[in-house]
């Protein structure tokens, strides 16, 4: 028995954030001695950044099909027993109001420092422990759970559970830990990459998107394996916006992207009409009823389009063939802003050997992975938070 009690405990969770604090709170309330511990001093910062600082805690569509997974099974039995539904029932009796916005996306009306503080209410309610500014130095079995050695001292734990995210935005504390652990135990670790992430581009490219930084538009951006319909945002160093991030999770390096400009719209109808009545009008002028001016000016520049043609000149076949090459604009990224500012991490702790009813390992009895640092990775739009709450809520089922 070690001399400090608080050091003896049922559950230890590593990694404060949405997942752990949830999976804390949860095995709390089941009468658990549960310690949530975090290297980082403020919890769950990731939550308070969230949603332009209101917290985009989950999406009403949530389903398997907006997550990629190496076993794309695997995320359905946790997200069936805790839904969005299940969330909101919960911010409910905590009096947080919400609203949604596009595709399915729900906010807080407040500061998202409101689900952080439901968070740590529920876990203090229940009895748990919180222990921030402490790192772990080694973590062993025993003949009873663990041992795990942190500045703060060893702690002995019944069950220990990996909740310490991917490598996404390391200035916030990220590190490479759940992987680690789950090497250590002989636990297969899926490649991590970067998701949800700008593209960058070199050369004249990267020079004539950054002439009209700023510049938003709707695009239907598309690959191999996936489509998405959203906003494009033209930077300083490239493509962002919601249609760029879905799509980057998709996307291998070396690989062009095909953008859709009219984002779907029929396009050559639209033009046809435009001719019949401003024959005398350029390409170009058209094509502003349809496309931002600082983008035609920039297509007409590049040789994209023939921006200075008459309508009037233009044949059904000319005006098709200038649509298709817009409605199939093909570019290639030099690569990705990578984990600086990646909002979540793609690829990670191989679920093929953990349970899908309790996120428990299959190697090693009492030891959990949940959250970020599992293969399980969720589209732009509160997804990945509903499955920090799904796979914390499996866990504390067990």
């Amino acid at each position: 028995m070690i001399g400090n009690p608080e050091n003896n405990v049922d559950a230890l969770v590593i990694g404060a954030g949405a997942a752990g604090l949830f999976c804390g709170a949860r095995w709390s309330e089941a009468g658990l001695r549960v310690l949530v511990m975090d290297h980082a001093t403020p919890p769950a910062e990731k939550i308070r950044i969230s949603g332009g600082g209101r917290c985009n805690f989950t999406n009403i569509h949530t389903g398997p099909g907006n997550f990629i997974s190496a076993n794309p099974h695997f995320a359905k039995s946790a997200l069936a027993r805790f839904t969005p539904q299940d969330f909101i029932a919960r911010l409910a009796r905590h009096n947080i109001t919400w609203h949604e916005k596009t595709l399915g996306q729900l906010f807080c009306d407040g500061r998202s420092g409101a689900i952080i503080d439901m968070l740590l209410d529920e876990l203090h309610d229940a009895g748990g422990k919180l222990r921030l500014g402490t790192s772990v130095h080694d973590v062993s079995r025993t003949g009873s759970g663990f041992r795990v050695s942190t500045t703060g001292g060893v702690i002995e734990a019944g069950r220990l559970v990996i909740a310490s995210g991917g490598l996404s935005i390391p200035k916030m504390g990220a590190t490479g830990f759940a992987y680690d652990i789950a090497r250590q135990f002989g636990h297969t670790v899926i490649d991590p990459r970067p998701a949800l992430v700008p593209f960058v581009f070199e050369g004249r490219n990267k020079s004539d998107f950054a002439a009209i930084s700023g510049l938003s538009c709707p695009v239907e951006a598309r690959n191999e394996r996936a489509v998405f319909n959203e906003a494009m945002l033209f930077t300083h160093r490239g493509l962002s916006g919601p249609a760029i991030l879905q799509i980057s999770s998709y996307w291998s390096e070396g690989e062009a992207l095909s953008l859709d400009l009219f984002a779907g719209r029929d396009a050559v109808a639209a033009l046809t009409s435009f001719k019949a009545e401003h024959p005398k009008k350029s390409l170009s002028s058209a094509l502003e009823t349809l496309l931002p001016n600082r983008l035609v000016i920039l297509l007409a520049a590049r040789g994209d389009i023939p921006g200075t043609s008459r309508m009037a000149g233009m044949s059904h076949a000319a005006i098709e063939d200038v649509m298709e090459r817009l409605s199939n604009w093909t570019i290639k990224p030099a690569g990705t802003e990578g984990w600086r500012t990646a909002e979540v991490t793609a690829g990670g702790i191989d679920t093929q050997e953990l349970s899908s009813k309790t996120m428990e390992s299959r190697r090693v009895p009492g030891l959990y992975f949940i959250g970020e640092c599992v293969d399980v990775t969720g589209w732009l739009g509160g997804y990945n938070f509903q499955w920090a709450w799904a796979s914390a809520y499996a866990a504390a089922q067990a």
